[in-house]
């Protein structure tokens, strides 16, 4: 039986209350790591928390409400990990949020709040951990996105954000290899998520819409948060020990299909 590949580790894991940070949560643990769970949702945290608590024992893993546009809260997050684990060795800067609006109509408090999260979150997530990456040459992964390599209608926020997640992702590598910290970013395509579900239930109908995703995935489906929690695994774990600076698109060929015609609309 193989060892687990994170025994000892601690990971601070953001938008852990659904989605890809979730299922990252719950395989991190599986795999022998301490998960300081970080959301902005005390109620999607603290059932993350349990689920790892009932599936893989008491103390793996500890809630802390945050909004990773405040500069406080990341903080405290920080301060938390190392309180309540002792050190800190990973952190995946995960949590985002979207919202499909023309440029030209794009409300500029929207706008803000996009970027805030999105990639000013990161960046503080980068920014505070360091101190305590440097002492255990940790690992940062940062969520992007398949729009954060190519554009699509409607998206001038998200994917402005998400452009920047993978420019901060190259500096900062380049800023912290001298410390033997890796940082490296995720770019997902459509992932089956509730956040996923929420905008096809945004649509005339939301099953067609689905239908009309999955068949434009060269895979004829889209992608799944396990799937994605896999790749998060490898980039956390010395598997990767020579990889930094590098974006990885995680999308069922979407890109490789479309490339920089990303932008094409579906109609349902």
């Amino acid at each position: 039986m193989n060892s687990p590949q994170l025994e000892g580790k601690v990971a601070i894991i953001t938008g852990a209350g659904s989605g890809i940070g979730r299922a990252t949560s719950l395989l991190f643990a599986g795999e022998g790591a301490n998960i300081v769970v970080a959301d902005v949702s005390e109620e999607g945290g603290k059932k993350t928390s349990d689920l790892i608590s009932r599936k893989f024992g008491s103390g793996r893993s500890a809630f802390v409400k945050t909004d990773v546009s405040n500069e406080n809260d990341v903080k405290n997050m920080i301060g938390f990990a190392v309180d309540e684990f002792e050190k800190l060795d990973v952190i995946f800067n995960n949590a985002g949020i979207y919202e499909w609006t023309s440029v030209e109509i794009t409300p500029t408090e929207t706008w803000d709040h996009i970027i805030a999260v999105n990639l000013r979150g990161a960046f503080l997530g980068t920014k505070y951990s360091v101190p305590h990456l440097k002492k255990t040459s940790g690992v940062i992964v940062n969520t992007s996105s398949s729009l954060g390599v190519a554009g699509a209608l409607e998206s001038a926020a998200y994917a402005a954000s998400k452009h920047g997640v993978i420019g901060l992702t190259k500096a900062s590598a380049l800023d912290l290899a001298q410390y033997k910290i890796r940082v490296n970013c995720i770019c997902p395509g459509s992932i089956d998520t509730a956040m996923q579900a929420r905008e096809f239930g945004r649509t005339k109908d939301p099953a067609k819409t689905r239908e009309a995703y999955d068949k434009i995935y060269p895979m004829g489906r889209i992608g799944r948060p396990e799937e994605v929690a896999e790749l998060v695994l490898f980039l956390a774990t010395d598997r990767s020990s020579f990889i930094t600076g590098t974006p990885f698109l995680i999308d069922g060929g979407l890109f490789a299909q479309w490339g920089e015609s990303l932008a094409s609309k579906i109609e349902v």
